[in-house]
């Protein structure tokens, strides 16, 4: 049974509405505020027919009513309490990318809690110590559950004025669909054996090629995320205008031109001042030679402003890399796509000799490395394969500070693109106990050995 945009944004009965919230979904009240800034969210994963492809309707699975789905909001430093209720087919949790929060709501199944069973409800709770884009997804059969549309933006607001006073956000997706709006295979062994198995339809918010309004000769703040099983894009931007770059997967960065073209892996966020032109005039947003989609100058009152400053630092803890410990990582092909059994995905990747088996439910009892609370490290990252793997890491932020193979401005991040054959170094402080995933965010290489698991204690 699929359900109707408005029957999902009316909610649960019971509830009482407070307003809209981001992107014109509904915001619920779900108990006595213990704070002013305190958010509530009201998020229901359920069966949504979307139009991807004109005139067709696609079976998409759907966090509040769209796919992607409802954008979340809060102000950095304060709680987040949204109450997930699941009325898909199939368990499911929501897992928060790049959120520093507590292991328990972590939502990863049988390391941090159990799955949301259908009809089930959960309340996720924790405060938001860092500013950005980030997003939220499942972390059980993820291949389906992403492919189908379970993915949303997460935008945690700095706490003071930024100098920004226009923004979008814009969700890239890519989707597995036929010329009818049909699924097709979200993973192919051959295909996840190498750089992944692609979809064939891009979406901006939804929308294949869209354009988007932006005010003429204002500077807009554009959070572009990449909430796609699979696809990097090489983003560019054909036509007039100047853009900056400000921020990298949800940390702040100097200011600088944002150059020919960024790289962005699935997981990663990049966040873009971009000076509209005069009225009538238009950008193309590409990856690579094909256009994803346009921006639109359109005539508004007001005057032009100036860059804004840099935006304000998150509290991410410095590693001391003098006295940090060395661990290396090494990225590898297995080199066999025969199935690991029945109704198991084939075994092709691993981590230092070991590939994860994602129907085993222990396999984060035997983590890879165990880490001292409070001890900085420097992770070597190895890639001893042909294909790009972006590399993320729950529950904590690393800094990333070398690269065999191209320049680096040290920056913090959660997830880094780690280049074919490349050799590069991140350090962290290990500074939130509990057990973390640590994988490639191309799911086809996590669900087939790309993952393992990181201790603190």
């Amino acid at each position: 049974m699929s359900f109707t945009r408005r029957q999902i944004l009316a909610g649960l009965s019971g509830l009482a509405v407070l307003g809209l919230g981001a992107g014109g979904a509904a915001r619920y009240w779900l108990g006595r505020n213990e704070a002013a800034t305190t958010h509530d969210y009201e998020l229901i994963a359920a069966p949504l027919d979307v139009e991807l492809v004109p005139g067709f309707q696609t079976p998409a699975w759907a966090f509040g009513g769209s796919a992607p789905g409802q954008e979340l909001r809060v102000r950095q430093g304060d709680w987040l309490r949204v109450r997930f209720t699941n009325r898909l087919p199939v368990p499911t949790t929501i897992h928060w990318h790049g959120i520093r929060l507590p292991l328990e709501m972590d939502g990863v199944p049988y390391v941090s809690q159990m799955p949301v069973l259908p009809g089930e409800s959960f309340i996720y709770r924790f405060r938001v110590p860092d500013a950005g884009s980030y997003w939220y997804h499942p972390h059980v059969a993820s291949s389906e559950q992403l492919g189908r549309g379970l993915v949303g933006p997460l935008i945690i607001e700095e706490r003071e004025p930024t100098g920004f006073v226009h923004e979008r956000t814009l969700s890239l997706k890519n989707w597995h669909v036929d010329e009818q709006g049909a699924f097709l295979p979200f993973s192919i062994p051959r295909e996840a054996a190498r750089n992944g198995t692609l979809g064939r339809l891009s979406t901006i918010n939804g929308v294949a090629n869209p354009t988007v309004e932006l005010p003429a000769g204002q500077i807009v703040r554009l959070r572009l995320l990449n909430l796609d099983n699979t696809a990097t894009y090489r983003l560019n931007l054909k036509g007039a205008g100047e853009a900056r770059l400000y921020a990298l997967d949800g940390n702040p960065i100097e200011p600088r031109p944002f150059g020919k073209d960024y790289w962005l892996g699935p997981g990663m966020r990049v966040c873009l001042a971009l000076r509209v032109p005069a009225a009538g005039e238009e950008i193309a947003l590409r990856d690579g030679p094909v256009r994803l989609g346009t921006f639109r100058a359109v005539a508004v009152d007001g005057q032009t402003g100036d860059w804004p400053a840099p935006l304000p630092p998150n509290p991410v803890a410095e590693p001391d890399l003098a006295s940090a410990e060395k661990l290396n990582f090494n990225f590898e092909w297995v080199g066999s796509t025969a199935a690991a059994g029945v109704d198991a995905p084939p075994s092709l990747w691993q981590i230092n000799g070991v590939a994860w088996d994602i129907n085993d439910k222990t396999c984060a009892d035997r983590p890879i490395a165990r880490l001292e609370r409070g001890k900085s490290y420097i992770f070597e990252l190895k890639n001893m394969t042909q294909y790009q793997h972006p590399v993320h890491l729950h529950g904590m932020s690393f800094k990333v500070i070398r690269s065999n193979r191209r320049k680096i401005i040290p920056y913090f991040t959660d997830t880094f693109l780690l280049g074919r054959n490349e050799r590069a170094q991140v350090a962290l402080v290990a500074d939130n106990p509990g057990t973390w995933m640590f994988h490639c965010h191309v799911i086809d290489h996590m669900e087939t050995g790309l993952m393992a698991a990181i201790q603190v204690t």
